[in-house]
Formats: structure tokens, sequence, C-alpha cells
């Protein structure tokens, strides 16, 4: 008797290949992922598809929860259901890890874009070389891209229908409402009206008006306008509608949630102590005192106090650090003397120009920039020049040079050596990996630190990490790597992006130590090393957390042992590592610092910019410990209640039940697709393969391809991992979509299907009892087809031979069975082909009510926006009529005649605004309206549907 029928593989490749709306949507690609999935990251992938109405929605998992993971599930679900036009928006840095993610984990084809990439590939092609070269890749590979490439060339990406755009790091965009928000305008506008995913682990800092501003990324008509959002939420402070809104579009998870099924390991703080010299520490104490004065020339005039502290950064980093910016300032200063004139750039290194921006805050719509960044001075006067100050600021430079060049000692680096000595120590008492990663603020201290490991006892062990990573010792590496991975998929194609995966990879592979600078901080996975060296301490406590969260994520299996420099003779630094330490709680326990405990420094503390200044001005051991008492004591109370409270209601409290329902689910599905698969491929590669159902693995001895390699292939097992090697058998891979498509095709008349359930090995007792017997089955699939998405839904009618409708278990239980295809013993009754009908009736009225579910929730919320944009033309008037009242009691009190004068002008402007806004009313309310009935045209187009149903198979089923 056959095992697999084609009866058997055409059900089963219907199964395997449906597009369901369900919660069994992910099954394809979660039988496809590599990846140890937890119930949080299903949960998160089927809130961002249950919808297609919805234009998208944001994903704000707390850091290393797997939001890459989840989307990854998100673009393979895409993927297996032919919705293959997909892009990826995210930082520079992370255009790799992405591309590496996907691949790994899922099995999905990428494609690193930038404009080096286009131009090799379209050598010699004139005109749109970008439209012309993405058309080429676009439902081939998932490109991927970065922000700034995607902002520059915005126009070509908007002429692509993509099906799926993920926009990592989104908060980069949070200001995206703003017209003078260069990147978040352009994504705002060019992604309008396609399915989005939004990314990122601080959607709220500052104000409440960043989630209105990633509300607009979304879609344009999830609130009000900008007025409306501020007046509702942010003055008034309706967080009950907030949360309502909110919870169709946003989804949050926090690490303290998740402790059940994800182990976290310990943090584990060690002070590495260093005692400067005299001579290091009165060159420290004559630099601070040249840079509280009122330089004139020293510093550039546009960014003096940035700049003054970023040199304080780099004195407390090396000596070697600050000693040539003094050598670039002193140069600047020669040439002012020269020639009554500066033109020159203050060059810092890369790391610094990024500190500027930290410091400031600023808002840039340009993606940071990995090379080195430069600070203008403005061009002094001819006149403007002060020869003599000029002059004693020279000598100062100089003098200040000399100093650091003649040092004998630099204590802070010996005590590198003990630093390295006392984590290797615990790395060994752990049973973890010799690794250490250092994180320096800056590049010259980095080139330092790597130059003395060298002659100290770690020769050949040490490798450097940074924005360019243009040194001769990377480019060596990169060189190695790139011949050692020549024709593989590894090479992006990508200079930066390739080196970084060059650098990362020695450091795992060969390298004990990883320099790096702060481009190292973010986007870098390291669960490989769990001993991380703050070598200098950011002073912003986000930063720092960045940094160990390197280390100290998911899928670290030691703890992790921070060690933290610590200046004896510096006061300042001593309450700077206090407060990280005890009030932000950074180096200790499972989670380290909490989103809640970081919250504290986005409620409009900036607590980088008050610490520089307790640098600045404190002079005094007296004034320093007042200072930072002050400090500290803007920490003891919570945040701002309104933004806790809002960030509160982002988080989903999560259902037990929910959870265990997604786990019993996924493990069902799993085991059930597995069987699928491995039956459909027996019944493709009959005569082609030998099968070893011991192993689930099969030997493939005639290719039914040109390009599928003949071998062992695996089928994915999650309950263990194969010893044996051989190919990866995954659904998407190219021999699995064939098998598929044999299935699909199979010959189906009707027949007599005998199955066997005495020599099955199992017991079904669902079956048991109609041993012997026999009737009627049907396999019948409705597609629905729309604009936003297709849907299809299998429907199983069986009876027995008296005509009793069976339960659609018993269907799926019966192809469990081998069966034996027998000519017919009797006509197809007409009884049978009522009950069909019936039967698939029901589950269309179920499909149509789902839908019609989904229309009114996209209903509301379209008439939610209206009565926003409604209720924000009420509230123009409402408050002009208040402005009026208060003018006009002021001007009865005052007797001043000019005051009563310009409040009358006043009173009458305001007159006229209020009976302008009072006329205009009806016609906003009009036009109100009429956007309102716009947009629930739309909706409706979208929406409109075709079913149809598709008779698969129908069989007289026997069971002996």
């Amino acid at each position: 008797m056959n095992e697999i029928t084609a009866y058997h593989a055409r059900y089963f490749a219907n199964e395997l290949t449906a597009r369901r709306t369900d919660d069994n949507r992910l099954s394809q690609s979660l039988f496809d992922a590599n990846v140890d999935l937890n119930p949080h990251q299903i949960d998160a992938a089927l809130f961002a598809l249950k919808n297609p109405l919805q234009d998208g929605v944001l994903l704000a998992d707390e850091v290393g929860l797997g939001k890459t993971i989840e989307a990854g599930l998100v673009l393979c679900q895409m993927w297996a259901e032919r919705k293959r036009q997909l892009l990826i928006v995210c930082p520079a840095m992370l255009r790799k890890q992405w591309a590496n993610e996907l691949s790994e984990k899922f099995a999905l084809p990428t494609l690193v874009v930038d404009k080096a990439v286009v131009n090799t590939a379209m050598k010699g092609t004139k005109g749109a070389k970008l439209f012309n070269f993405c058309k080429e890749q676009v439902g081939s590979q998932i490109l991927i891209v970065s922000h700034q490439f995607a902002t520059k060339e915005m126009a070509t990406f908007q002429r692509f229908s993509w099906d799926y755009v993920v926009i990592d790091e989104a908060h980069k965009m949070r200001n995206a409402y703003k017209a003078n928000n260069k990147m978040g305008q352009a994504m705002r506008n060019g992604f309008a009206s396609m399915r989005k995913l939004l990314l990122t682990a601080t959607p709220l800092q500052n104000s409440l008006m960043e989630l209105y501003g990633l509300s607009t990324l979304l879609d344009e008509h999830l609130f009000g306008d900008k007025k409306f959002f501020q007046r509702e939420f942010v003055r008034r402070g309706n967080l009950a509608e907030l949360k309502s809104r909110m919870a169709g579009f946003v989804k949050r998870t926090l690490r303290k949630n998740v402790l059940e099924y994800i182990r976290y390991t310990e943090r584990k703080a060690v002070t590495q102590e260093f005692m400067p010299t005299d001579g290091e520490h009165l060159l420290y104490e004559q630099i601070s005192e040249f840079l509280r004065q009122d330089s004139v020339y020293a510093l550039p005039k546009k960014h003096k106090h940035l700049t003054a502290v970023i040199l304080r950064k780099l004195l407390a980093s090396s000596p070697q650090a600050v000693l040539g910016t003094l050598q670039a300032i002193l140069l600047r200063l020669q040439k002012l003397q020269e020639t009554g004139q500066s033109h020159d750039e203050l060059l810092l290194d890369e790391q610094n120009a990024d500190e500027l921006e930290n410091i400031v805050q600023l808002e840039s719509d340009e993606e940071e920039n990995e090379e080195i960044d430069e600070i203008s001075d403005e061009t002094q006067p001819e006149n403007g020049v002060n020869a003599s100050v000029l002059t004693a600021e020279i000598a100062q430079i100089k003098h200040f040079i000399a100093f650091a060049q003649n040092l004998q000692q630099d204590s802070k680096i010996t005590a590198l050596l003990t630093a390295l000595q006392t984590g290797f120590a615990k790395m060994a008492e752990l049973g973890a990996e010799q690794k250490a990663l250092i994180f320096t603020e800056s590049t010259r201290t980095q080139k330092y630190l790597f130059e003395y490991l060298q002659e100290n006892g770690y020769a050949d062990e040490v490798v450097m990490f940074s924005g360019t990573n243009n040194d001769p010792h990377s480019t060596q590496i990169y060189q190695a790597w790139l011949e050692k991975n020549q024709g593989t998929d590894k090479i992006t194609g990508s200079p930066d992006v390739d080196k970084r995966s060059a650098l990362i990879e020695h450091f795992r592979d060969k390298a004990q130590i990883l320099i790096a600078t702060e481009a190292g901080a973010e986007g870098v996975n390291l669960q490989f090393c769990s001993l991380l060296i703050n070598y200098d301490l950011p002073w912003n406590p986000q930063r720092v957390e960045q940094r160990i969260g390197r280390c100290h994520r998911y899928g670290q299996k030691f703890d992790v042992v921070v060690i933290n420099f610590l200046n004896k003779r510096n006061t300042v630094d001593q309450r700077v590592l206090q407060l990280l330490t005890e009030k932000f709680k950074l180096f200790q326990g499972v989670l380290g610092a909490s989103d809640e405990v970081l919250g504290q420094i986005e409620s409009g503390v900036d607590i980088e910019n008050q610490i520089a200044n307790i640098y600045a001005t404190c002079r005094s051991e007296a004034e320093i410990q007042q200072a930072f008492d002050h400090l500290q004591a803007q920490f003891a109370d919570k945040i701002d209640d309104r933004i806790q409270q809002t960030k509160d209601a982002l988080v989903d409290s999560f259902d037990q039940s929910v959870l265990e329902r997604l786990k019993v689910m996924t493990k069902d599905r799993l085991n059930n697709m597995q069987w699928w698969f491995w039956g459909v491929t027996q019944f493709a590669l009959t005569g082609k393969a030998q099968f070893n159902p011991q192993d689930w693995c099969f030997l493939l001895q005639q290719s039914p391809q040109g390009a599928i390699p003949l071998g062992r292939y695996l089928l994915p097992r999650k309950e263990q991992k194969s010893v044996l090697q051989g190919y990866e058998y995954r659904l998407n891979s190219p021999l699995g979509q064939w098998c598929l498509e044999q299935g699909l095709t199979a010959e189906t008349p009707t027949a007599c299907l005998q199955f066997d359930y005495k020599n099955y090995p199992e017991k079904i007792s669902l079956l048991e009892q109609y041993q012997g017997q026999s009737g009627w089955l049907s396999l019948d699939k409705i597609v629905v087809q729309s604009a936003v998405e297709n849907q299809e839904n299998l429907v199983f009618t069986v009876c027995d031979k008296q005509g009793n409708l069976l339960e659609q278990e018993f269907a799926e239980k019966l192809f469990l069975l081998p069966a034996e295809v027998q000519s017919l013993s009797s006509l197809k009754p007409n009884h049978f082909v009522n009950l069909t009908l019936e039967n698939v009736a029901q589950v269309k009225i179920k499909i149509n009510e789902e839908n019609d579910r989904l229309l009114k929730q996209e209903m509301l919320r379209i008439q939610a926006w209206a009565k926003d944009q409604l209720q924000a033309a009420e509230d123009l008037i409402k408050e002009i009529k208040e402005t009026k009242r208060e003018k006009d009691r002021e001007l009865t009190l005052t007797d001043d005649l000019e005051k009563k004068i310009e409040l009358q002008e006043q009173v009458m402007k305001l007159g006229k605004q209020l009976r302008k806004a009072r006329n205009e009313l009806d016609d906003v309310q009009d036009e109100i309206e009429e956007q309102e009935l716009e947009l629930l045209k739309q909706l409706k187009t979208r929406l409109q549907q075709e079913m149809m149903v598709e008779n698969v198979f129908v069989i007289e089923w026997q069971i002996n």
C-alpha cells in the first residue's frame, strides 16, 4: 500500500501554502525559522499582521527582546505569501546585521543597496541607474538601505508599490510632523499608504508629541492635527483615550514581562581605581582652569561651550587624546596670528563630533556620519584680533602641549593591564571565553590603547572597531576576510558594512580584545563576550546602557562583568560613577537599568549638560558635592506622571492564557507541518530520493531542477538538533518550492481511498470507531481576493454512509493514515452535495463577519479622526473667546490710558478673529465631512472582495 497518495500530497501542499488570517497565519515563517522563538515575539508578529486595512504598526519592545526577530517573522510570512516587494530602512551600521539575521534565521535572500553597489552593478548604464537596478532586484531579494540613502533617493523608492516597509530605529524620525525634519518628512510622504512596520526601543523620550510624530509615519489619520493632539493629550492629559487609540497600532514588551520564559544572566560591577601622578593631575587642573576662562580665540566661537566639554572628556580619556586636539588648536591660532583671519576648521575625531550632537540633543535630518566630522569656526574680522590676548593663548597652548609630551607616566593605561587580569580571572571562574570589549570615547585613545596592549602581552590579540575602520590593521583583516569569503553572499559590496562584519568575525574567532569607540555601541551583537571595560565612562546613562547591551542581551550564557575606571583624585568622576551605579542601577542585577529608571532622564532633565556644567564651574570639593547632591535630588521622585502613565499605557499586560495558547498552537501546528512537508516531499521525489524517516532526512539522488544540488537534506526539527550533516530543507528553499508545486498540481479525480488503520502504529480513537465503515469527503478551498489581502480557507465536508455530518478533525486525522486508491463503489449521493454547499456557506458567513469587524474598526478610526479635526476647530473658537474675555477684564480694570488703547486694539483684533473663525466653522465642518466620506469610500474600495470556491478533490473513504 502506498504511504502517500496524490490526495494526501494535494491536501498537505494546500495546508502548507494556504494564506491564513488567524493565529496560524505565521505557520510558514515559524516552520522555516532557524531560531528559538518566544511567545511575545510570535504575539508581536501576529499583531503586525492582524489588520490588512491598517497602514502599519509600531513594535517598541525594550532593548534586547528581539524586535529584529519579530520583523523577520513578518517578512518571512510576506515572502511565503508571495508578497515579495519588501524594503528595510535602517541605520547604515545595521544593514549587514539585518542581512545576516534574515539569511541565517529565516533563509531569506537580501541585498544591501547603496551608491557603490548600484554604480558597480550598473556600470555603463545611462539614465535612472537606481530605479533600473531596484527594478531588477525587487521581488527576488529583500532590499536593505540606510536611512540617509532612502531619504536622499526617496523619489526613486516611492515609485515602487512596496508590500511591506520596515523602518528600524524609527525614533530618529519622531519629529516627522515638523516641516523642517527632512528625514521624517521623506519617510512620511514617500511611504504614505504603504504597509509599514516601525521598530524602536524608545518610542517616547522627551515629549508625548514624539508619539504623534511616529503616528504620522504610520498613518496621517490616527489622530487629528498637531494642535489637537497637544491640547487633548499633552495639556488635558486624556490618557484613557490615548491608550485606547494606541492599542491598535503600538505594541511594547518590557524585559521584566518575559522573565518567566527568557533567562537573563546577571551583571556584575568591578571598579578599577587609578591614582594619577602629581604631573598628570596638574596638567588636568591647568587645562580645566583654562577651559573655565573666557578664552577668545582658542575655541571656536560658535561652539565654544560644547567644544570645551569635548576637550574635557578627551583630557580624562588620555594625554594622547587631548594632545592631538591641542596641536590642532595651536596651528589654528598661529595661522590667525600670521594672517589676521582664520578660515581653518578645528578637527575633532569622529567620536567627539558625535559627542557634540549628543550634548545639545540636536535633531538631525541626516543619518549620523561615520566619517570625521568638522566643527567650523566663524571667520575672525581682520581688525578684531587682540594681539596680546592671542599671544598669551598661544603660549598657554604650547605649555600644555609640552607638559603632555613630557609626562613620564600614564597611570590610567597601566591600570588597564590590572583590569584585564581581573576581568579574565572572573571569566575563568565563570567558564566564559577569555574575551574583553573595551570602550573609549576617542579614536586617538583607541589607537594608543591598541599599540600599548600589542607591546604589553597581547600581541596579535587586539582589534579596533570605530566609525571608519580605516587603520592599517583593520584594513589587513578586511582584505583577508574578503579573500576568505570571495564568491559567497557574506560580501555585500559595501566596504563600510563588510569591514564591520570582518572585524566582529575576527574578534569572535581569533582576537581576545576588541577596542571600540561609540560606533561599536549601536547595532552590534556580542553575546559571545561577557567582559566589558568602560575605559572612558559616558555621562549619559542611556549610552552606558547601550554599551552594556552589546554583551548583556538575550542569548548571553554567562554573567557579564562590567569594569569601570575611576580617577581617585577626581571628585567629579567619583560622583558620576556613584550616580550611574546607585541612581540608575546600570551595573548590577538581571535587568540593569530598567525602562522606568532610564525614563528619568527622558523627562526634560539634561543630565549630560548638567554634569558638564559641574565640571566647568565647580572648583572646590564642597561645590562639587553640593552640585551633585542637587542633581541626584532631581531623580529622587518618579519621572513626570504624564510621561510615565503613557509609557505604562504602551505596555500590554500579558494574559497567561494567551501565552499558553500560543505555545500549544505553535507546537501542534509545527508538528503537523513537519508531517505535511515530509509527506508531500515523499510524493514529489518518488524515484528521485531515498528517505530515512527515523532521522527525518533524505538523500536526493536525481535533481528535479538544474540548480538544486544532490546530497542529504535535513527537515527542520524544533524539538532536537540533528547530528547529521546536510542541506537544511525549508519551505522557501528551491527544492521545497518545487515539491510543493508538485503537490498542488497533483491529479486527483474523484476516487475511493481505502485508508489502512489496522496497520497504523498509533491509536486514534476518533477513527477507530469508524473502522470497517465508509462515507464521502470533499475538500474545498475558499479564496477571498481583495485589493489589500488575499486569504484562503480549507474546508472539509465529511459524512458517513448514512449521511451524518462528521467533524473537520475526523478528516484531518484520516489523512494521517496511508491509503490505497481504488475505483468508486457508488456514485456521490445528492444529500452529500447539499451538505457540502451548506458547510461552505457557513464558513463564508464567518469570513464576511470577520472582514466586517475589520471594516468597522477602521471606520471608527476614521470617524475619530474627523471628530478630532472638528473638535480642533471648535477649540480654536473657545480659546479666542477666553483670550478676548481676559483682555476685556484687563481693559475694565486698568486706568492707564495708553494701556487701555493697546488693550482695546487687542480686543478688536480678537473680535475679528472670533467672527472669522465662527463664519469658517461651517465650511471647516463641510470640508472635514467630505474628507471623512472620501476616506470611507477608499476604505470600502480597498476591502471590496471577490469570494471563490475551488474544489480540491472529492473522495469516497473507507477505513480498514
